[in-house]
């Protein structure tokens, strides 16, 4: 048995920015509380390393949009507690054919929601940004509050946050085990812990701790390349000159995106929001064949509209998405054991609203009522997840 000083209120397995911000609501509201993490801080095996994000309220659905008000709120008194900029505005641009169905239903969104935004015709638009060339027939929707989240800087100024708090971070600490009941032991390659409650927001790596305790969630783990690209003038499409972050629809099979060149002088970050298969223990395998299909697509889409970019890649990481079959988040308790709470699921889009999937995780693991209606994050969406899993 654990001694008495290894009990816990909860703990979280996994320090990418859901767990963190899980971890920091707990430790605001006094809870003892222990983030795990397998590999040493910082690290870029997951999906929240690498130094910016876009932030935006513009969704399809109503309840992203919804849970953002708040996430900006949170974001701003993390910025403050920590001292440091970790968001900065630049507006989000959507592209995309006038008569493409998901542009439409964004800005129906946005202006059900009462979110500034303005939509802007193609000689409007070939106004404001000279420098992106658009396709016949192409508009633009311009969300005011859109911009990019400094995401290293994020994590840091959580982790500090977590101990200033009281709340115990663990890395380079492997989970190998876990005992559910009505303490839940976690084994580590180091010791044994018990807690009230556990919260396991662990990425490419869920299923993984999953499959002892009897479920495995459909989650399809891909490898993205992040590809940045180099002015030609520099300056062309940076921060400063108030170009904003863009997401292009109807212009290749997924979306692509981009962020204002800024992280790197003279490279703006254009990327593709799909990727291929991988195993996260083997992320940096060679190059598969589809890898060098989605550096082509981002190379045309380069090359025909941002000509003051060079159209093949100066730098290309890899960052790891955990997809559902619907790319909406799983945020439940585990079907057998109620004091287990999931995080999972994230899809590409989770860091902006990190903020509020935390709190939501911590009031299901002290069993307080949720802030949000989670219908859309109920692991019982999945019909394929019958009693077999169990």
């Amino acid at each position: 048995m654990a001694a008495q000083k290894d009990l816990y209120d909860a703990i979280v397995i996994g320090a990418g920015i859901q767990g963190c911000f899980t971890a920091y609501h707990l430790a605001k509201h006094r809870k003892r509380v222990l983030l795990l993490e397998q590999f040493f801080l910082p690290h870029s095996r997951g999906s929240s390393h690498g130094q910016s994000r876009i932030i935006r309220r513009a969704y399809p659905e109503d309840f992203y949009t919804q849970m953002m008000a708040e996430c900006y709120q949170i974001w701003a008194q993390l910025e403050h507690e920590a001292g440091t900029q970790l968001y900065r505005q630049t507006g989000l641009l959507l592209l995309g054919m006038k008569e493409n169905a998901e542009l439409k239903i964004i800005q129906a969104t946005l202006s059900r929601q009462g979110v500034e935004h303005q939509c802007l015709p193609s000689e409007e638009l070939k106004q404001r940004f000279p420098n992106i060339r658009l396709a016949r027939g192409e508009v633009g929707l311009l969300e005011k509050s859109g911009g990019v989240l400094y995401a290293d800087k994020a994590l840091r100024a959580l982790q500090d946050a977590i101990r200033q708090l009281g709340g115990i971070v663990h890395d380079g600490e492997k989970v190998m085990e876990i005992k559910p009941g009505l303490l839940v032991v976690v084994k580590t390659t180091s010791r044994s812990y018990q807690a009230k409650s556990l919260i396991i927001t662990a990425g490419p790596w869920t299923n993984r701790l999953l499959r002892p305790l009897g479920i495995e969630l459909p989650l399809q783990t891909l490898r993205i390349n992040v590809c940045y690209w180099r002015e030609k003038v520099p300056g062309s499409y940076d921060v400063s000159q108030a170009f904003p972050c863009f997401l292009g629809f109807s212009l290749a099979p997924y979306h692509i995106y981009g962020l204002p060149s800024g992280e790197y002088p003279g490279l703006m970050k254009v990327c593709y929001h799909h990727g291929n298969n991988a195993d996260p223990e083997e992320r940096d395998c060679p190059a598969a064949f589809s890898d060098i299909q989605d550096v082509h697509i981002l190379s045309c889409f380069v090359r025909d509209h941002l000509p003051n970019l060079e159209p093949e890649p100066a730098v290309m990481e890899h960052c790891m998405y955990t997809n559902t079959p619907d790319e909406h988040f799983i945020l439940d308790r585990h079907p057998k054991y109620d004091n287990i709470v999931i995080g999972a699921g994230f899809s590409g889009h989770g860091f902006k609203l990190s903020p509020v999937v935390g709190k939501i995780l911590y009031e299901l693991s002290m069993k307080l009522m949720p802030s949000y209606d989670l219908t859309p994050f109920r692991i019982s969406r999945f019909p394929s997840l019958g009693k077999a899993h169990m």
